[in-house]
């Protein structure tokens, strides 16, 4: 049981950004079209920079539109650690200002990330199912969201079954305590993509494929959702 990979390669990373930023632009913009509104979950890290100083110019509804993260540090939005601060300084810009954006750290119970879980859990379930479009990264020990190898709850966040639409997080190379999006929920995307740079994250990502014990293997072994890879050195 393997997912569907459609492979998207591109000379540079300004080109891979552009073409990125309007494929999730048009997805978008068909969802408003169909619906009325649209989701969109993204990843932080240095990565999607630029993808997001594209997106933020398409020309679509973002009023419609509602953003949240992938997975989160516990760390308030004034720490430069914090992704929904990148988030705030590089997509909610230019078109994008409009959007709506759903944050997953709860200033409520900024000392303690599991007493959150039932809070941050309901503002997901409230987007309802699917959520339109989701971005993953991926580190350079094979996690993917904040599934991280040795993580506390690790095997509840990949199970493929599990209900909630998040968990808790804490691993060695995770820093701070972490919330993410489970496997599930990750999975429940109208279109799901992985987006990746440089000639060691591709070797990587082989690896996973070939059936390395990696994180972002959850993601690669299951028939349910095309993984739209899109990769430049």
């Amino acid at each position: 049981m393997n997912a569907k990979l459609i492979r998207n390669e591109y000379a540079d990373k300004l080109t891979l950004a552009d073409k990125l930023a309007r494929d999730i632009a048009s997805k978008l913009d068909a969802a408003i079209k169909a619906r009325g509104k649209a989701t969109l979950a993204v990843s932080g890290g240095g990565t999607p920079k630029q993808m997001f100083a594209v997106l933020c110019e398409q020309e679509i509804d973002w009023s419609k539109v509602t953003i949240t993260l992938v997975d989160e540090r516990w760390v308030d939005t004034d720490s430069d650690r914090s992704n929904a601060r990148l988030v705030a300084e590089h997509l909610l810009h230019h078109e994008a200002h409009t959007a709506r954006f759903v944050p997953l750290f709860d200033r409520e119970h900024k000392d303690d990330v599991d007493a959150a879980l039932g809070a941050v859990g309901k503002r997901i379930d409230d987007l309802g199912r699917p959520l339109d479009v989701v971005i993953l990264g991926m580190g350079p020990d094979g996690h993917t969201a904040s599934f991280f190898p040795g993580g506390d709850h690790l095997a509840e966040a990949l199970d493929p079954n599990g209900t909630k639409a998040v968990v808790s997080m804490r691993a060695g190379g995770a820093g701070e305590p972490r919330i993410t999006l489970t496997l599930p929920r990750v999975l429940d995307a109208g279109k799901l993509y992985l987006h990746i740079e440089g000639d060691d994250k591709k070797a990587l990502l082989a690896k996973a494929e070939a059936g390395e014990d990696l994180p972002i293997r959850a993601v690669l072994a299951q028939d349910r959702t095309p993984v739209h890879v899109f990769w430049a050195p």
